[in-house]
């Protein structure tokens, strides 16, 4: 498949790409603007991988290092994030309160939120596993 790319388990696969999947953050075209980005702003996962492409504006999504300490990564037009399953994130606008993002999915499209903690779920479990085992060690919920 000229278009497939290699999963970790070696499989193939085709991103779903949506084109009216499109999340345009700004106080001019989001209803109960206010509350949209305090639901942004809440820690979460989800049980499929999250890639973002922004198409315009600037934000941020943060996500959290080994010890539970924030890592800030700033988005600005043409930049793509892939987050994966099961890692604990958040969303925010930068001072510009504008950002368009395409968010793009493997396989069916799901996009439900998680919020923490969700250390029982199964996405989550597979996660925490994923990476202790290439680390070696333990670690704590981040």
């Amino acid at each position: 498949m000229d278009d497939a790319f290699q999963t970790a388990e070696n499989e193939e696969y085709i991103p779903s790409i949506d084109p009216d999947d499109l999340l345009d953050l700004c106080p001019e075209k989001v209803e109960n603007y206010e509350q949209k980005l305090k639901n942004f702003y809440t820690e979460l996962i989800h049980a499929d991988e999250e890639i973002c492409y922004c198409l315009e504006g600037s934000g941020y999504f943060d996500m959290r290092d080994k010890g539970d300490c924030w890592i800030r990564i700033w988005m600005k037009a043409s930049d793509m994030i892939v987050l994966p399953v099961g890692i604990y994130h958040r969303c925010a606008l930068d001072t510009r309160n504008y950002v368009k993002l395409m968010r793009l999915f493997v396989g069916q499209q799901v996009w439900t939120p998680y919020n923490r903690p969700q250390e029982d779920y199964p996405a989550r479990k597979k996660y925490i596993k994923s990476v202790t085992e290439r680390v070696g060690v333990p670690l704590a919920a981040y």
